[in-house]
């Protein structure tokens, strides 16, 4: 099921899903997720009741009218426990945080709660005691974390979007490695309050999104200023980048792969389709980015840590994993000095960062600079966490958005790309990244790709989507001819005595739908179809000779009702 946001509410408008029908439906197949995706899901009555609240509206009344989510479990829904995957953590908290409350009050409906390395600390997902979290596009390799549950929630078809936090990546890593979206807006733009503390003075409630339009949508519903939370700001509205937008890359010296070469030629590529785009590229000085990235857990920031939950995990040692414990309470404790000798360097970090900005609209970097294997991770846990924060890790500190993108595969395993801005720019970065997706295409088919058909295994190979059923208008005859060995359909349009033919419809990705299109042969070809509800959208339709020799079955209006009362011998 297509689950983007609008197309979810064109199906509710049109009558063609319920919200109740999404909603139930997804609920049964979180129960059947695969383990390390879900710490706990909603009571079946909650779900009920959403659902029940949803049916006192009209469809379109609220802008999240029947969309599902997740939540990250350190981020708090009411009645439901928070455990920050930490089980003797856990309590179940009256109210929901504030994030999730107006995504509720939206018309979004939670789903459940979603596992995450403990206590937020880890950019890797395999640091969780309810197992490691599956990646569904590289099965071997880490989903990334610490909102691992989240991002694979998403990626496996199960929430429309989902929430994590980002204090050193956590909301962009995962997006990487499961191909989706993932906005760390500016600090503060996103209430914290409901939200367990991991560095409270740089976390950032993030967003999970199938695209960059969906991301957005959820933004506008969720941010607002907050009295409950210190650290709660409202952002001023920018307008958007100007034509010829200037983006920063660093030095060839700086950029750093770890041996990854795939990974590199991926990142360069990417560049040269920006440029293409209509960015100007410019390179930069990175060196103060990478030095503030060193300081987050080189420096006294990692204290900050221990203020939140170091109390409980010297209470309960035994209740933490040991490589959790090990980075929230080190056994060397700072000066009191050197804190302050840290933040002074990072101020004079974040001067010379905003003179890089001043000369470009955003920086593009890789996510990550590499992607690991969860056996490699588990081998070494600690340096490969590290490098996975290269790119990540000085956003926060210096307090600048971003947003990173699916930027296709490399080497055969998912790469992401993000792209950085200064405070306050989310929405203008979520624009432009909106221009930047790969446009798609929807594809009616009514014969041998219809999902249990033959040829429905070419589009799943495409990463075809499936959208909804519906039928043509009814302006079609269907004919049925032999190719081959293979029998198949052939909608003609015609003036009068036409029907309304059952059709299935998917989504693909600009390339897919070429390949596929140049694969067809005669007498079938794409052209466009007009559906029931006058929708004209791309589809198999037959050359017209096909009424000569083909047999006309347009009284059954569905190729699988004809193969099962009149088959083919």
């Amino acid at each position: 099921m297509n689950l983007r946001i609008n197309t979810l509410r064109q199906q509710y408008a049109r009558g063609t899903l319920t919200a109740g029908q999404v909603l139930r439906g997804l609920y049964q197949q979180c129960q059947r997720a695969p383990k390390g995706i879900w710490i706990e899901l909603v009571p079946p009555t909650m779900l009920e009741a959403c659902i029940a609240q949803l049916e006192q509206h009209p469809p379109g009344s609220l802008p999240l009218y029947g969309i599902p989510f997740a939540i990250k479990d350190n981020i708090d829904l009411a009645g439901v426990p928070t455990t920050a995957a930490c089980p003797a953590y856990r309590y179940v908290p009256e109210r929901s945080a504030t994030v999730v409350d107006k995504l509720i009050a939206a018309g979004a409906v939670p789903l459940g709660k979603t596992n995450m390395d403990q206590f937020a600390t880890g950019l890797v997902g395999t640091r969780s005691p309810h197992g490691v979290t599956p990646n569904k596009l590289a099965p071997d390799h880490i989903t990334g974390g610490s909102s691992s549950g989240s991002a694979a929630a998403l990626a496996h078809g199960l929430c429309s979007f989902a929430l994590g936090t980002d204090t050193a990546g956590s909301g962009r890593v995962p997006a990487a490695f499961n191909g989706v979206v993932g906005l760390k807006p500016s600090r503060g733009i996103l209430s914290t309050t409901g939200v367990v503390p991991a560095c409270r003075s740089l976390d950032c409630v993030s967003i999970f999104a199938l695209d960059s339009c969906d991301a957005l949508t959820v933004l506008d519903a969720a941010s607002g200023a907050d009295a409950g939370d210190a650290y709660s700001r409202v952002a001023p509205d920018l307008p958007p980048f100007p034509a010829g937008w200037r983006f920063g890359v660093p030095r060839a010296e700086q950029l750093e792969f770890f041996g990854n070469t795939h990974y590199a030629v991926a990142y360069h590529q990417y560049v040269s389709q920006l440029e293409h785009a209509g960015g100007v590229r410019c390179e930069i000085n990175f060196a103060p980015f990478i030095e503030a990235a060193r300081l987050l857990y080189q420096g006294p920031w990692v204290f900050e840590r221990h203020a939140a939950v170091g109390e409980f995990i010297e209470a309960h040692p035994e209740a933490v994993l040991p490589i959790i414990r090990q980075i929230i309470t080190p056994e060397k404790i700072p000066h009191p000095a050197d804190v302050f000798k840290a933040m002074h360097r990072l101020q004079a970090l974040k001067r010379h960062a905003d003179t890089v900005f001043a000369d470009v609209d955003l920086i593009v970097t890789p996510t990550t600079g590499t992607i690991y294997r969860v056996d490699e991770v588990l081998a070494n846990p600690l340096q490969l966490n590290t490098n996975l924060g290269y790119y990540t890790n000085y956003l926060n500190l210096l307090d600048y958005s971003a947003v990173a993108i699916p930027a296709g595969c490399a080497g055969g395993l998912p790469f992401g790309i993000t792209l950085v801005g200064k405070t306050f720019a989310e929405r203008q970065l979520l624009t432009l990244a909106t221009q930047l997706e790969t446009p798609r295409h929807t594809l009616a088919v009514c014969g041998a790709h219809l999902r249990g058909q033959p040829l429905h295994h070419e589009l799943q190979n495409l990463g075809a989507v499936f959208i909804e059923a519906t039928t043509s208008a009814p302006k079609y005859k269907m004919y049925a001819f032999t190719a081959g060995a293979l029998s198949k359909p052939a909608l003609l349009r015609t003036p009068e005595g036409g029907v309304a033919c059952h059709v299935e419809l998917y989504e693909l990705s600009a390339k897919a739908f070429a390949l596929l299109t140049a694969a067809i042969s005669a007498p079938l070809a794409i052209g466009k179809i007009e559906l029931a509800d006058g929708r004209r959208v791309s589809g198999f339709i037959g050359e017209a000779d096909v009424a000569g020799y083909g047999r006309d079955i347009s009284h059954f209006a569905d190729w699988r009702q004809y193969l099962k009362d009149a088959p083919i011998t």
